[in-house]
């Protein structure tokens, strides 16, 4: 049902992860040959975060509909966030491997949206074990 709590948080994940594609992740100034250059690295330069970024985007869309699979639901945001984790992790690698290294660079908005979206997913995911205890607890009942 996609007036669930948790298909709220799952949905508002998804839209912050779709917002990784769109907005830039780290911006840098260098100076080559004393000409100050701007920088940026975006999920769309980048090939293997490109595929992550995709995952991380389509699997909490996906998780919304399983509402009568719990279990599989509950599995599959734990995976959105292991997938979020990978991201983060591939995204510090490569600010840390830019040449030639940058006199100045900022973390951008696309970096932080990952991080806000492992906390909805931890969300979604509470409260897809409330609804499974209720259910045992109905069950136990009848």
């Amino acid at each position: 049902m996609i007036q669930r709590k948790q298909s709220l948080w799952l949905l508002l994940a998804a839209l912050l992860n779709a917002g990784v594609l769109y907005f830039d992740l780290y911006k840098t100034h260098t100076l080559v040959n004393g000409i100050d250059t701007l920088g940026q690295l975006r999920v769309s330069d980048h090939y293997p975060s490109l595929i992550i970024a995709v995952v991380m985007t389509l699997i909490p869309l996906v998780t919304i509909f399983m509402f009568k699979n719990r279990k599989q639901q509950m599995r599959l945001t734990a995976y959105s966030m292991v997938a979020e984790a990978a991201f983060i992790a591939m995204l510090l690698m490569r600010v840390s491997k830019i040449t030639p290294p940058p006199s100045s660079g900022t973390y951008w908005i696309g970096s932080i949206l990952p991080i806000v979206a492992i906390i909805f997913l931890f969300m979604a995911l509470l409260g897809i074990r409330r609804d499974e205890k209720l259910v045992k607890s109905v069950d136990r009942l009848r």
